[in-house]
C-alpha cells in the first residue's frame, strides 16, 4: 500500500481529495495531526507550532512578536528593567533548525508505518526519495478557487480573495523557508490535477489507476 502527499492551493480541493483517496483505499488520512505531534515532541503548545508554519512577512515583525510576547509591557509587568524575568519554556522562540528537524522526524515515522495520505507539511519534500511515495498537486483557477471558498466559507468574494491571498503567501514562505523550493513548481510533484473541470471523485479514480501502474517492482 502506498504513502501518497498531496498539496493544493486553496479552493482546489486539496484536502477533500485527499480524504477521499485515503477512503477509497482504507488508510488514514493525516493533516492537522502532524501539529499536535511536532508539538509533542518539542514540548511547544500546538498552536506556537502552527503559526511556526505561517511565517510572519518579515523579520523585524518576528523579532518584535518574540519581545511581546517574552517581556510584557505596562507599568506593572517588570519588562526590560526588571531584574529578573521568567521566561516559560512554550515562550522561548522556536528556532527554525529544531522545527524541521522535528517535523522531518514525525512525517518520516508516518511513512515507515501503514500506507499513508499526508496533506501538506513540507512531506512531498521531506518524502521525495521515498520508494514508491506519490506526490500530488492540485491546482484551479483563481475564479473556481474563489468561488469554492466563498460557499465554504459563507463570506463575500474580497474577504475570500484575501483568505486565498494570506493563505497562499504563507504557504510558499513556508516552503520557501525550510526546504528552499517552490511550493507549485511541478517538477516537485509526480502529478498535477487541475479541478476547474475535473470532478474530485474523478481525481481519486485517476489517482487509484495511477497507483495501479505504480506496484513496486525491481528498481523501485
Amino acid at each position: 500500500m502506498p504513502v501518497i502527499t498531496i498539496r493544493g492551493q486553496m479552493g482546489s480541493g486539496a484536502p477533500e481529495i485527499g480524504k477521499l483517496i485515503a477512503a477509497s483505499l482504507g488508510i488514514d488520512y493525516i493533516d492537522r495531526e502532524i501539529i499536535a505531534d511536532v508539538a509533542g515532541k518539542l514540548n511547544y503548545p500546538a498552536i506556537k507550532i502552527e503559526k511556526q508554519e505561517m511565517p510572519p512577512t518579515s523579520l523585524f515583525k518576528r523579532i518584535k512578536d518574540v519581545i511581546e510576547h517574552s517581556y510584557p509591557s505596562g507599568p506593572d509587568a517588570g519588562g526590560l528593567g526588571s531584574a529578573m524575568i521568567y521566561v516559560s519554556p512554550e515562550q522561548v522562540p522556536l528556532d527554525d533548525t529544531g522545527y524541521r528537524a522535528a517535523l522531518e522526524t514525525i512525517i518520516k515515522e508516518i511513512a515507515v508505518g501503514d500506507a499513508v495520505v499526508i496533506r501538506g507539511r513540507g512531506s512531498q519534500f521531506i518524502l521525495k526519495d521515498h520508494p514508491g511515495a506519490l506526490h500530488i498537486l492540485t491546482v484551479a483557477s483563481p475564479e473556481t478557487r474563489i468561488q469554492r471558498v466563498m460557499q465554504n466559507r459563507n463570506i463575500d468574494e474580497k474577504a475570500a480573495r484575501q483568505e486565498i491571498n494570506n493563505f497562499d503567501n504563507s504557504r510558499r514562505e513556508f516552503i520557501k523557508r525550510y526546504f528552499r523550493a517552490d511550493l507549485e513548481s511541478p517538477v516537485n510533484y509526480d502529478i498535477v490535477f487541475n479541478t476547474d473541470h475535473l470532478a474530485y471523485p474523478a481525481v481519486v479514480t485517476l489517482v487509484n489507476s495511477l497507483l495501479a501502474l505504480r506496484q513496486p517492482g525491481p528498481g523501485s
